[in-house]
């Protein structure tokens, strides 16, 4: 049997896009096609569809969520590798949008490193193409990663996540100036769940202030809360969830290297054992992966009791899944366990 689907052809560019009762609806669609991926139950639901996969960076848990996502729904994930395709000579997002939609039923892309820039041309894209647009990363969200993150923190305390106590906070690395997109969409997504949220960074090391704002109001409208420290260990104390990784400096992701040389003054910023004490016994550890081991967190920690990484990657998967089964197919199936 199938339903009429009003999610049919949505964009799903940011979750702030979506109400807090479609979101919940994405998160109920994930955990029936979990179920079912772990019990064998097929579920291809949209055989003979497409979807383009465009990266203008690199990907792991992303590209191959979407790709395993789509197969085991019937379709088919077409990648897109930038520096081979005609964007890379200057072909415009309005140009993009329209043919590739005529080509398939979905267009997913990731643009993640110049801020001001990955958000922009996705919403361009969006405008032009007459199918679902999927936002894989940009400079200011990471949709499918933070509904994931969502999924998983669900599973470990329940539905109602009303006051629970989550630490979002930067950590040191060395490998590279990283995207702010995946705090950001923790900050903005979580405050609507009545979470109690704390960020911890550097000075330095701040978010873009439109986020800010969002997550302020957020958890305004939830009854939770919201609050910014310079202090990893105030952020951690008594925390049901903590979420350190690093990103880089707004200002000079044209000039990484700067931002780098001032990582260099905060190594202190580790999630290790000392720092796990200071949270509430059942604790849980998430990272988006991959976490530089021995930089932004210890192995002890990273592969202890209150690790969840894998947990979270695998909800990648039934997370994507879910966007693409609720905006691709025109009907909604019941999905039957």
């Amino acid at each position: 049997m199938e339903t009429s689907n009003k999610y049919f052809g949505r964009d799903y560019i940011s979750t702030s896009d979506w109400s807090k009762e479609d979101l919940i609806e994405v998160l109920e669609v994930s955990s029936k096609l979990k179920e079912m991926r772990h019990k064998g139950i097929p579920h291809r639901h949209l055989l003979g569809q497409t979807v383009f996969l465009m990266f203008f960076d690199k990907s792991t848990r992303t590209r191959n969520s979407f790709e395993a996502g789509a197969t085991q729904l019937g379709a088919h994930a077409h990648f897109i590798d930038i520096a081979t395709s005609q964007i890379a000579h200057g072909e415009t997002a309005k140009d993009t949008g329209i043919i590739l939609s005529s080509y398939g039923e979905a267009i997913a892309i990731r643009h993640d490193l110049i801020p001001g820039e990955g958000n922009s041309y996705i919403r361009e894209v969006a405008k032009y193409a007459d199918v679902p647009v999927f936002n894989m990363q940009c400079d200011i969200d990471h949709p499918f990663q933070t509904t994931a993150d969502l999924m998983t923190i669900r599973e470990e305390f329940g539905k109602d996540l009303q006051g629970l106590k989550i630490a979002v906070s930067w950590a040191y690395t060395k490998s590279y100036a990283k995207p702010l997109s995946v705090p950001q969409g923790l900050i903005t997504l979580l405050t609507r769940f009545g979470c109690e949220v704390t960020l911890a960074h550097p000075p330095e090391f701040k978010l873009m202030k439109n986020t800010l704002k969002e997550a302020e109001e957020n958890a305004r409208k939830s009854g939770g809360k919201f609050a910014i420290t310079d202090s990893m260990e105030d952020a951690f104390e008594g925390a049901d969830v903590v979420y350190p990784k690093s990103w880089g400096i707004e200002e000079l992701f044209s000039k990484p290297e700067e931002a780098l040389a001032l990582a260099e003054k905060y190594k202190g910023w580790i999630c290790d054992s000392d720092k796990m004490k200071l949270t509430n016994d059942n604790s849980i550890y998430m990272h988006c992966l991959p976490a530089d081991r021995g930089k932004e967190v210890s192995d002890e920690v990273i592969d202890g009791s209150h690790s969840r990484v894998f947990q979270e990657a695998e909800n990648r998967l039934h997370t994507s899944k879910a966007v693409m089964l609720m905006t691709m197919a025109k009907k909604l199936p019941n999905l039957k366990l």
